[in-house]
């Protein structure tokens, strides 16, 4: 569809991911006019939601994808686990019960779900997979969208938001060299994070930025929450906290997405440039604890560690788009790394004779551990011992940050007095953080996403049309 901007469209969507096609899909279903302004071009529309997998949804049975059930009592104490309680309550469980209806109307936008794939089997009772995954996902939500009458523009930049007292009025943005200014009743933002604003970030980080990788799109500037900002709408999170994942440090600095994440990180050692550990590599599964490995990253010297592995556990990982380093001993993995080679094999030498015998079971949190080392390895510890052995260097790849736009149940943006404003909605990475204080469960985002981008969707609608 054409935009048309002689005329006030009762809900203007900025983004053109997940959450926003949920909230322009619902919006319109209500018998709201709505345009979707996603800043990107068009191969490159759908925002970090092109690059996911799946969506973590509650259910009472098994369903035709979905093992067994996952039970709301579960999920909560699964989120308390990653945030350690960072989280507001009221809000994450909204979230959590209301993921029980997603599937269905997912689907019925034109979603298409698969069985868990190999390597991802422990998710099968807890995440829905997207058949062709994200981009697929999106490909479909435009079709749908476009057919229901919502019109779209892509590499339509927001620069401006007209807002005074807590009312929204008007954006302009930039299309195709030219300044453009649309009027609408209602603004839902759904622009996502900061993540690939460098500058900010160093606001957070230091020099330590310079060094991060951005899993998802170059275009998540952050400059939507900005303007919000300077517009009196309250905040909520802290500017370094983020979905943070270890990935290859040869990925492109943008836009590598999912394949390029190292999955091999519980099923050996981590080491950092002067070759010590520094974390508990075995302290849960990786779909709730792979996002801290961004952060501990992020800590150590240049920012770099190395996931190192011998020839035992190579087939039960997922393995990611870059070949391991591979060598014949550890020596030459050491030179083969940069790393030196004595400091190299004392740290797995002292790992190899704290590792106590058990039954390994990557499936399963299983007994095998190390004993009087630190930092301990509480799972799936068995000795480097088995050459070849491989290695794949990592990096921070950050995926979204959590600072955010602050909102209540109905997705309203809350303004400094602590009052929500007037026509303003969010939905997605811009307000996960009311939910995701720190840490991160596998496919929360989406869930966050679709369950938001249709209260927001319903709600801006409703503000229009009651």
């Amino acid at each position: 569809m054409i935009m048309d901007l002689s005329q006030t469209y009762d809900v203007l969507i900025i983004g053109g991911g997940n959450a926003a096609l949920c909230a322009a899909m619902t919006a319109r279903r209500a018998g709201a006019s709505v345009l979707v302004l996603e800043g990107a071009p068009v191969d490159f529309r759908g925002g970090n939601s092109r690059h996911t997998r799946n969506l973590r949804c509650m259910h009472q049975h098994p369903t035709g994808v979905l093992t067994d059930s996952y039970q709301e009592d579960e999920y909560w104490n699964d989120l308390l686990k990653v945030t350690g309680g960072q989280t507001n309550e009221r809000l994450a469980k909204m979230t959590i019960h209301e993921s029980g209806t997603c599937m269905d109307w997912m689907i019925q936008h034109g979603a298409r779900f698969q069985p868990a794939l190999g390597g991802t089997l422990h998710l099968s009772r807890t995440n829905a997979f997207f058949l062709g995954g994200g981009k697929a996902l999106m490909n479909a939500y435009y079709r749908t969208a476009g057919k229901m009458g919502v019109d779209i523009e892509c590499n339509s930049e927001v620069r401006e938001l007209k807002i005074r007292d807590g009312k929204f009025y008007s954006a302009v943005f930039s299309r195709k060299g030219f300044a453009q200014e649309v009027k609408a009743k209602t603004l839902i933002a759904a622009s996502g994070g900061f993540q690939s604003n460098i500058d900010w970030l160093k606001e957070a980080w230091g020099d330590a930025a310079n060094n991060f990788i951005i899993r998802g799109t170059p275009y998540d500037k952050g400059l939507i929450l900005k303007l919000l900002m300077d517009h009196g709408i309250k905040t909520i999170g802290d500017p370094k906290q983020c979905h943070a994942v270890a990935i290859d440090a040869r990925a492109p600095r943008f836009d590598g997405g999912i394949i390029t994440r190292v999955d091999s990180v519980s099923l050996g050692i981590v080491v950092n440039k002067n070759a010590e550990r520094f974390y508990d590599e075995g302290e849960d599964f990786w779909p709730k604890r792979y996002a801290i490995w961004g952060r501990l990253v992020a800590a150590q010297p240049d920012q770099i560690a190395y996931s190192i592995i011998d020839a035992k556990p190579m087939g039960a990982f997922m393995p990611p788009v870059f070949p391991p380093i591979k060598a014949g001993s550890i020596r030459e993995l050491a030179l083969e790394l940069k790393l030196d080679p004595q400091a190299l094999e004392k740290t797995i030498a002292k790992f190899n004779a704290s590792v106590k015998p058990g039954t390994f079971n990557h499936t399963v949190m299983d007994d095998c551990e190390t004993v009087n080392l630190e930092p301990p390895k509480t799972h799936w510890a068995r000795q480097l011992d088995t050459p070849p052995f491989y290695a794949y260097p990592l990096r921070p790849g950050i995926t979204f940050t959590y600072l955010g736009v602050n909102v209540n149940e109905k997705a309203q943006a809350i303004m400094q007095d602590d009052k929500p404003a007037e026509n303003i909605y969010a939905a997605g990475e811009i307000m996960a953080g009311n939910i995701l204080g720190k840490g991160y469960l596998a496919g929360f985002g989406m869930t966050i996403g679709t369950v938001f981008g249709r209260i927001a969707g319903e709600e801006a609608a409703r503000n229009v049309i009651a």
